[in-house]
């Protein structure tokens, strides 16, 4: 049977954000569109608005993960420790595929000034870009898959994901706070860039694009508020490691120091911005 041809850099042209590109991309292979929460990942591109962090692929492979786990299990707290695990898969795998995580690393551009985004595009970097979201894309279908048929080790009865808390405190539904439930501890628990921050940032687009008046910009003053209170909170931290000194191994470790109390203000401040 001849192989089915990659798609992947014309919906990326056509979306726009990688992020957006790869929640589409995974969400269609598992069958189910979305397409305003796919809407809403566009600013989880760059790296967090530009920021330069993980990359957006990543951001929006974990939200499809996150959304069929959610489809294959009843139980609340067996879906979130799911999409954890499954998202630590998507994340070897990338990590094999393109040897860093940060956006700014892999692009070698500053997102955040005129001059890094002008870099960006006469450098020819998206090239780049889309060159890496081709090889990934079967990798990244593939881990996922991988990783949401693993059953998780030594779970805690309720396994907690921080950014989960936070699209609680905000309203979300059981199936949003799923979703967003592999962002844990930095993503996958790998204590990168702070993931309620990016649940919190991608709640408030989902909102706007429900109703009809969310625009992907580069610059966005309702999303900026965010980060400036996150900032504030963390004494300008951004990684989660640096957030709670530690790195969480398990499940049950980054469940236990949310149910302690671990980053309850932060959450608080997250869900009120």
């Amino acid at each position: 049977m001849k192989a089915k041809k990659s798609d992947t850099k014309r919906v990326f042209l056509k979306k726009g954000a990688c992020s957006h590109t790869f929640f589409f991309l995974l969400n269609r292979e598992f069958g189910y569109l979305k397409e305003n929460e796919e809407c809403a990942s566009d600013p989880l591109a760059g790296g967090i608005m530009q920021q330069g962090y993980q990359c957006g692929m990543l951001w929006g492979a974990a939200l499809a993960v996150g959304a069929e786990s959610f489809r294959r299990h009843n139980d609340h707290g067996e879906a979130i420790a799911h999409a954890i695990t499954a998202t630590q898969h998507v994340l070897e795998s990338f990590i094999n595929r393109a040897k860093s995580v940060d956006c700014g690393e892999i692009t070698s551009c500053d997102f955040t000034s005129k001059l890094g985004l002008a870099k960006y595009l006469i450098t020819g970097k998206p090239i780049v870009c889309f060159h890496l979201a081709d090889k990934w894309a079967p990798e990244a279908i593939q881990s996922a898959k991988e990783g949401l048929a693993q059953q998780p080790t030594d779970l805690p009865q309720m396994p907690v994901s921080c950014a989960s808390e936070v699209v609680k405190k905000i309203g979300g539904s059981n199936e949003e706070m799923v979703m967003v439930a592999g962002f844990a501890g930095g993503f996958g628990l790998s204590g990168n860039a702070c993931g309620a921050m990016s649940a919190a940032i991608w709640m408030k687009t989902l909102a706007r694009a429900r109703k009809g008046n969310y625009k992907y910009t580069l610059s966005d003053p309702d999303l900026e508020k965010i980060i400036t209170a996150f900032y504030e909170e963390t004494d300008y931290k951004m990684e989660c490691c640096k957030i709670c000194g530690q790195r969480f191994k398990t499940i049950n470790e980054h469940t236990e120091f949310i149910k302690n109390g671990g980053c309850d203000k932060l959450i608080n401040v997250l869900a009120r911005s």
